[in-house]
C-alpha cells in the first residue's frame, strides 16, 4: 500500500503548526470563490474569444476555429501532465495543492491579458495567427496548472462524502455567479455603436474589461486560498511509477465508467447548448425566448443547490443523477414526438430538460472526489491530481468532439450560412434542426444514464463501505 503519513499531524505541519479547523461554511464559501474567479477569466474568453479573432483581428473563421480546437486538445494533455506533477511534488505551505494555486493564479490571469493585447491588431496576418496560437496554448497550459490543483483540492479539504457534495454544489453556484457576471454585464461594455447603428466589438474595451476580470479573479483566488484548508494530506515518499499507476487506472471500474458517462453527457450538454441559439433564432425566430433560455443554466444551478445535497445524502449521488438523466432523456423524446411549434411551450419543456441534466453538472465535482477515494480503496494509491486530471481529460475530449462535429452536422442537414443573418432556411433544414436538438440529447443522455446505473459501481452503500475502510487505513497509519 502507498506509504501514507500521519494525516492530522502532517496537516498541522503544512499549515504552519496551527490547529486544523473543522470543515464548515468557511471552506464552502472559499471553494466557491475559486470558481467565481475562474469563470471571470474563462467567461471573457468563452464569450468573446472567437468573435475577437474574426471581427477584431480579421482571422478567418476556419483558422480561428482550428486554433480553438487544437488548444482544447492540447489542454487535455496538459491536464494530465499537471495532475501527475502535483501528485509527485513535495508538500508545501498549506499542503499539496495550495502552493500551486498561490503561484499559478498570476500566470493564468496574465495569459488572458496576453490574448487581448491591443497592439497586435496592427500586425500582419501571419504574425497575428502565430501570436494568437502561442498565446492560446500558453493560456490553456496555465489553466491546467491552476485548475487541476484547484479541482483536486476538494478531495483534500474533507474526506466526508457529504462535505464533498456541499463543495461541489457551492462550486457550481460560484461558477453560475461568475459566468452570469461576464455573460450579462460585459456585452454592455465591450461593444461600440457605429454611425449606422451597428454594434461593433471594441478590442480596446475588451482589453480593459480583461484587466477588470483579472483583478476580480485575483481577489476571489485570494479569498479561496485564505478560507480553505487541506485536511487530507498525504506525503508520497516513494512516488508510484508511471507504469504501475497506468495499470491501476485501467483496472479502476469507477474511473473508467465515470469517464465514459462524462464524455457522452458533456457531449450532449455541449451540443444542446450549441443548438439552443439555432432553435430559438432560426426555428422559432424569437430573440426574447432565446434570452430567457440562455438564463436556464444559471437559474437551474441556483434552484438545484437547495435540493441536491439532501437528495444525495438520502438516496446517493448515483441514484439521483441517473434518475434525473433518464427523465431528461425521455423529455427530449417527448418533445421530438410532439413536434412543437409554440415557442413558449417549447421553452417551458426546455426548462425541465435542462433542470434534469443539470443535476449531473452540479454533482460532477463530488463524483470526481468519490472516484479519487475509490482508487485508493482498490489500489492503495492516493493520487488526487492524477485522477482528477484524467476526468478533466474526458471533458475536454467531449468538448473537442462537439467543436469538430456540431458545425459539420448542421452542414450535413443543408443549413446555409449567411453573413447578414437574413437567409431563410428550407422546411427540411428546420425539421433537421428540431430533430438534432431533441433526438441527439435523447440518445446521449440515455447512454449516460445507463452507464451510471449499470456500470458505475459507487452507490450510496458502496461509498459507505469505501469511506469506512479508508478511515481504518488512515487510523492504522497514524498508529
Amino acid at each position: 500500500m502507498d506509504a501514507m503519513s500521519d494525516q492530522q499531524p502532517l496537516a498541522v505541519k503544512v499549515n504552519g503548526g496551527k490547529p486544523i479547523p473543522k470543515f464548515g461554511l468557511r471552506d464552502k464559501i472559499g471553494y466557491a470563490f475559486g470558481d467565481v474567479g475562474t469563470t471571470f477569466l474563462m467567461g471573457i474568453l468563452a464569450s468573446f474569444e472567437s468573435i475577437y479573432f474574426t471581427n477584431v483581428l480579421g482571422i478567418s473563421p476556419v483558422i480561428s476555429g482550428t486554433i480553438l480546437s487544437v488548444t482544447t486538445i492540447v489542454g487535455a494533455f496538459t491536464d494530465l501532465a499537471v495532475g501527475r506533477m502535483a501528485d509527485k511534488r513535495h508538500l508545501g505551505k498549506k499542503g499539496r495543492f495550495h502552493p500551486w494555486i498561490k503561484s499559478m493564479k498570476w500566470a493564468l490571469g496574465l495569459s488572458v491579458l496576453l490574448i487581448y493585447m491591443p497592439f497586435i491588431q496592427s500586425w500582419s496576418m501571419g504574425a497575428k495567427i502565430t501570436y494568437i496560437s502561442c498565446a492560446s496554448i500558453f493560456y490553456i497550459a496555465c489553466l491546467s496548472a491552476f485548475n487541476i490543483p484547484y479541482g483536486s483540492l476538494a478531495a483534500a479539504i474533507s474526506s466526508d462524502p457529504d462535505d464533498r457534495t456541499s463543495l461541489s454544489i457551492y462550486r457550481s453556484v460560484g461558477s453560475a455567479i461568475g459566468a452570469g457576471g461576464t455573460g450579462f454585464v460585459l456585452p454592455y461594455l465591450v461593444y461600440t455603436t457605429s454611425k449606422t447603428g451597428q454594434q461593433i466589438l471594441s478590442g480596446t474595451r475588451l482589453f480593459y474589461c480583461a484587466i477588470g476580470c483579472f483583478l476580480l479573479a485575483m481577489i476571489c483566488y485570494t479569498i479561496m486560498y485564505t478560507l480553505t484548508t487541506e485536511r487530507v494530506v498525504v506525503e508520497h515518499k516513494n512516488p508510484v511509477k508511471g507504469g504501475k499507476l497506468a495499470a491501476s487506472l485501467f483496472k479502476d471500474r469507477a474511473l473508467i465508467s465515470f469517464l465514459a458517462a462524462e464524455i457522452v453527457i458533456v457531449l450532449s450538454t455541449s451540443f444542446s447548448s450549441f443548438l439552443t441559439t439555432y432553435m430559438f433564432s432560426t426555428y422559432f425566430q424569437s430573440k426574447q425566448a432565446l434570452s430567457i433560455a440562455l438564463l436556464f443554466n444559471y437559474a437551474n444551478t441556483i434552484v438545484l443547490s437547495f435540493f441536491a445535497k439532501p437528495l444525495a445524502s438520502k438516496f446517493g449521488k448515483k441514484k439521483i443523477v441517473s434518475i434525473a438523466l433518464f427523465m431528461s432523456s425521455i423529455l427530449y423524446l417527448v418533445v421530438y414526438i410532439m413536434q412543437i411549434h409554440n415557442v413558449w411551450l417549447y421553452l417551458v419543456l426546455s426548462f425541465f430538460t435542462t433542470l434534469c441534466f443539470s443535476m449531473f453538472n452540479i454533482m460532477t465535482w463530488a463524483f470526481m472526489t468519490d472516484v479519487i477515494d475509490y482508487h485508493q480503496y482498490v489500489s492503495g494509491m492516493r493520487e488526487d491530481g492524477t485522477i482528477y486530471s484524467v476526468n478533466m481529460f474526458g471533458r475536454k475530449i467531449a468538448q473537442t468532439l462537439n467543436s469538430f462535429f456540431s458545425g459539420a452536422i448542421l452542414t450535413a442537414i443543408g443549413y446555409k450560412a449567411s453573413t447578414t443573418g437574413s437567409l431563410t432556411q428550407s422546411p427540411e433544414v428546420l425539421r433537421g434542426i428540431y430533430a438534432l436538438a431533441t433526438l441527439v440529447p435523447f440518445v446521449l443522455l440515455m447512454i449516460g444514464a445507463l452507464i451510471l446505473t449499470f456500470w458505475y459501481p459507487l452507490s450510496k452503500k458502496e461509498l459507505e463501505k469505501v469511506s469506512a475502510k479508508l478511515k481504518v487505513v488512515n487510523k492504522t497509519n497514524k498508529e
